[in-house]
Order: C-alpha cells, then sequence, then structure tokens
C-alpha cells in the first residue's frame, strides 16, 4: 500500500471503519527470531517532549531495541532528540551507525513495514487516535499516561487492540514496582480484612477551559497538526514552548488537551486503588460531590461498600492510605508502612493471590512484544483506571452525586451524564 492509499485510510478512523490491511500481530512466524531475543525490536517515537527524553535515553542504550524514527511537530525539539539519538549509536555503532529518520507528521511512522513497536508520548488528547491507528497499522503500542481524554475513546483503543492483535502498554509504571504489587496482594488475600476505606493523595484538581490570548505562531511549529483532535484555537507559546524539555507541559491545564491533575496523578494511584480492590474490568457504582460526602471530599462508592476517597491519606507521604477491618497499609514510591508492621513480611503459601510481576515497565512491554502476551497495564486496565478519573471530572462538572454502571459504561438513568462520556474531536481524528 503506497502513503496515499494509507492516508486515505487514516482518515477513515472518523467513520469507526479504517480501511487498513487486516494485521495479526500475534503471527508466530513472524516473531520467532524475537523469541531468542537475537534482533532487536524496531521502534518509532512518536512526541518528543519532556517525559519522552528520558526514555529515548533509556531506549537508545538498550541492546534489544532499535530507535528507527522520531516524530513530533516542531522542529527544534525534533532536531535536538535527533542529536541525542544518533550519537549515543554513533558511540555503540562507530561509523556504521545508521542515522535515526525524523519525521513531522506520525501516519509517515506508522506506514512502515520495518518498526515493531511505537512509543505515543503526546499531549493526551492525541493517545486514542494515534493508538487506534497504531494498532491498524500493525503497531505494538507502548502509550503514555493518562491513556484518554474521555471514557469513550478508552473504550475504542480497547476494542482496537482486541481487533488487530497488538501488544497494548499503558505507562501506570506504578505497577512495575514491587511495594505497590506487595500492598495490593496483601489487600487481596484478606490481610486487613474487608477494605472500608482508600483515601488517595496527590490527585490534583481538574483542567479548565482555554481563554489563552493568541500569538503568532513559529516556523518551526505544524501547530495545526498539534491541535489534531482538539477544537481550533490560535497558537500560544504557553501549550507548546519551543524547548520545553525545561518546563512543566502547561497544556495539562486546560481541558481540551488533557484532564489537569485528576488525569496525571490521578491515573497513577487511582491506578493501583483498582489494582487493590480487584477492579481491573470493572469500577465505582457510585461517585459523590465533595459537598455531599461524609468525607467533605470527592468519593467513589464500589458495589460492596468500600470507598474511594480523593485526600485524606495519612500519614501525608503515603500515596494511598488503605484501611481494613483489621490493618492498614500505606504505600507510595519507595514507601510502605503497615498495621500490624510484620504484614509486610508475609510468607505466601500455594494458595495465597500472586498479582503479575513486572521487573520495570520497559522490560514487561518487549517481553510481552516477543511473547506475544498481555502486559502488566492492558489497554483495558488503563481505559478502567481512566475512566476513574472522567468519572470524577464529570462529578464536579455536574456538581452532583452520579450513579454510574460498570458493565454497561453508561451512567443509570441520566442522560445529562451520558453526553459527557464522549468529548467532540476534530475530523478526521474522530473515533
Amino acid at each position: 500500500m503506497d502513503r496515499r492509499d494509507f492516508l486515505r485510510g487514516s482518515a477513515m478512523v472518523a467513520a469507526g471503519a479504517a480501511v487498513l490491511p487486516s494485521v495479526v500481530r500475534c503471527n508466530e512466524v513472524k516473531w520467532d527470531a524475537y523469541k531468542g531475543k537475537t534482533a532487536p525490536i524496531r521502534m518509532g517515537i512518536i512526541g518528543m517532549g519532556k517525559q519522552c527524553i528520558g526514555h529515548l535515553n533509556h531506549l537508545v542504550h538498550r541492546d534489544d531495541v532499535r530507535v528507527m524514527a522520531l516524530c513530533d511537530v516542531e522542529s527544534i525539539r525534533l532536531n535536538k532528540s535527533k542529536e541525542i539519538a544518533d550519537n549515543a549509536y554513533k558511540r555503540i555503532f562507530g561509523s556504521s551507525a545508521r542515522p535515526v529518520d525524523i519525521y513531522e507528521d506520525f501516519r509517515d511512522i506508522l506506514k512502515r513495514s520495518d518498526i515493531d513497536a511505537v512509543l505515543i508520548s503526546t499531549q493526551t488528547h492525541w493517545h486514542a487516535a494515534m493508538s487506534v491507528m497504531a494498532a491498524q497499522a500493525g503497531k505494538d503500542v507502548y502509550c503514555e499516561k493518562p491513556m484518554t481524554l474521555s471514557i469513550h475513546e478508552g473504550r475504542a483503543i480497547v476494542n482496537a487492540v482486541k481487533r488487530y492483535g497488538i501488544v497494548y502498554q499503558n505507562g501506570s509504571q506504578q505497577r512495575s514496582d514491587g511495594k505497590f504489587r506487595l500492598a495490593c496482594e496483601l489487600v487481596r488475600n484478606g490481610k486487613i480484612g474487608k477494605v472500608k476505606t482508600i483515601f488517595i493523595n496527590n490527585v490534583g484538581d481538574p483542567s479548565g477551559p482555554c481563554y489563552l490570548p493568541a500569538e503568532p505562531t513559529p516556523p518551526t511549529l505544524n501547530w495545526d497538526l498539534w491541535l489534531g483532535p482538539a477544537p481550533y484555537r490560535p497558537y500560544n507559546k504557553i501549550l507548546c514552548p519551543l524547548d520545553d524539555w525545561k518546563v512543566f507541559p502547561a497544556w495539562r491545564s486546560y481541558s481540551d488537551y488533557d484532564g489537569g491533575g485528576m488525569t496525571d496523578w490521578g491515573a497513577h494511584h487511582f491506578d493501583i486503588g483498582q489494582w487493590a480492590l480487584g477492579m481491573d474490568d470493572s469500577g465505582p457504582v457510585q461517585i459523590v460531590p465533595p459537598h455531599e460526602s461524609e468525607f467533605g471530599r470527592l468519593t467513589y462508592v464500589y458495589a460492596n461498600g468500600t470507598k474511594m476517597v480523593r485526600g485524606g491519606a495519612k500519614p501525608s507521604e503515603a500515596g494511598l492510605e488503605i484501611i481494613g477491618e483489621i490493618g492498614r497499609i500505606c504505600v507510595n514510591r519507595g514507601y510502605l508502612m503497615t498495621e500490624p508492621d510484620d504484614l509486610i513480611r508475609t510468607k505466601w503459601g500455594a494458595d495465597d493471590i500472586r498479582l503479575y510481576e513486572s521487573s520495570t515497565h520497559w522490560n514487561n512491554f518487549f517481553d510481552c512484544v516477543r511473547e506475544r502476551r498481555d502486559c502488566v497495564c492492558t489497554a483495558e486496565i488503563g481505559h478502567r483506571s481512566s475512566t476513574v478519573c472522567h468519572l470524577g471530572i464529570i462529578c464536579y462538572r455536574l456538581d452532583r452525586t452520579l450513579n454510574w454502571d460498570p458493565v454497561k459504561e453508561r451512567f443509570v438513568n441520566d442522560p445529562e451524564a451520558d453526553r459527557l462520556i464522549h468529548k467532540p474531536t476534530r475530523a478526521p481524528w474522530i473515533v
């Protein structure tokens, strides 16, 4: 298929029926060489911002990976990223090192048959369209969190991953942290009894509308492609500074591009709460705004009566405080405390529940690419955790208690809330 046919097909994502060729990524013949780790997995990277530079520096120094191409809509940071990759490969391979290719349009990466997997590290509003199109093109995907900008987008990604048989890893790397895994295993094995309440710190406020003034668009930036699925608005450097490696990505503050603090740290800590409760394929049944909650905070209620509360975890260094009938667990990155104290030294038996063990998120992804199996944070898991974040944002917006059906993924008898499940996007990027 030539480039013209591919671009015509990619536009069809708007109709939900792309005319791309059927691709079966779990084809055993294709992946025989990779199973033995005799050949590197060939990567394309999309979105060369602040978060991605750390990934790039890691990936170019792996023996089992070759970064083939980079993509960004802003040429200054794209060229700087190419320099990082090319210099690394020159140090490793000498004069025989192949220069890394660069593109402005991510579709030029997806059409290449010599790329096996892609890292999507763009603004959140791009994640769904890029993930679906990568699946259609037969590429395995590592997508940064938060996974989506709306609940609808998450289900679209899950469906595409299943249809095209790709491996998908959402970047909720706390699932590859032994302390979080142990905390969840203790909960799942009943070591603190029935869970009554989970308090979750570090989750910021939702994003808001963008009223930034118009500024001249830099000649090095394809502003229309930066916006992509988002509503059109004039350029402002707050949204896309020319060298954003040194600044926090301010686009997170605006609802056209991200969910703000609710989907930033919320995608991490709500995810662990879901894991601890065994809700990887489900979610809460009720969302209560602060003024109606007994805690004075946004509260999620699960079918068994367990409540998950935004904020209020003690001690302050805890990301999550999980309170059960006979014990308590507090966990964060680099921190784990249990009551009683000896829970942390629990010896497991043959019949105990053990959770998916992943040493690092990247190792897990590449192992699963070679072995054609599910990652520690699949599209379904990422979608369900993102849904918790979006439910909270919708609750804040409507400022009333909402009843949610996690099976149908609809609100119960609430058309007004249902309209917020889907976020309108610009053609042709509608999934």
